[in-house]
């Protein structure tokens, strides 16, 4: 489990060309906290979770990990933050085609060092609570989008990390598996006081959360 730091966002500000997707944007989150984002499609959800990742720079403004800016960081340094602190869980899954879902999951333990046989353990481990077990072995082609969704929120999980940042998790499952694997998430991470931001169309996902934050024109908002 990797340290668990507040995240600070101040007058955050990023476009692509003349299009504004974030202005001013500003927010707090604390340590263990479940957040949830929401807003209209478009809104800046996805550029949101990235800037937060350290994917992507903003075109000003700062972005603090504790007492870690992102910009200042070199780019061995964010990789390196990446790997060990953060968990991410993309809206198109990004598993690795030729590896299969145990592969698929084993790989951030084998990127931070941890032993083969603790890694198979662990991956393993995971894939029975989400259901897998039987598809462990499979390559992703071979799984329905569901079963990638389940492997990539695995994969997130795997190494234990401080912040788990997810872009519509349960966006591809049924209402039941939905639950199930919502469940999995906010249980893991309140287990490991880790923090936890759904960037979220689901309003049965977003009444979960400790507290919602609103994309409305570039600004972040609270909702009551």
């Amino acid at each position: 489990m990797t340290e668990n730091l507040g995240i600070e966002l101040d007058s955050v500000c990023k476009s692509y060309g003349t299009q504004v997707v974030l202005d001013r944007a500003a927010a707090s989150i604390a340590p263990g906290e479940f957040v949830a984002v929401v807003g209209r499609s478009g809104s800046g959800k996805s550029t949101l979770l990235k800037l937060i990742g350290g994917l992507i720079s903003p075109d000003s403004g700062s972005i603090r990990h504790g007492p870690h800016e992102l910009a200042r960081m070199s780019e061995k340094e964010l990789t390196l933050f990446r790997r060990r602190a953060l968990g991410f869980v993309f809206q198109f899954f990004n598993l690795v085609p030729t590896l299969t879902a145990r592969e698929n999951v084993q790989l951030p333990l084998a990127l931070n060092g941890v032993a083969r046989p603790k890694a198979l353990e662990r991956a393993s481990a995971l894939l029975e609570q989400l259901g897998l077990s039987g598809c462990a072995d499979r390559l992703p082609d071979e799984l329905s989008g569901g079963e990638q969704q389940r492997v990539a929120i695995a994969r997130a999980l795997a190494h234990e990390p401080g912040l788990v940042v997810t872009d519509e998790p349960t966006g591809n499952l049924d209402l039941e598996t939905a639950g199930e694997v919502l469940d999995l998430l906010i249980e893991t991470c309140r287990d490991h006081a880790a923090t936890l931001i759904v960037a979220t169309h689901s309003r049965d996902a977003a009444a979960r959360a400790d507290r919602i934050l609103r994309i409305v024109n570039g600004k972040l908002e609270p909702v009551a």
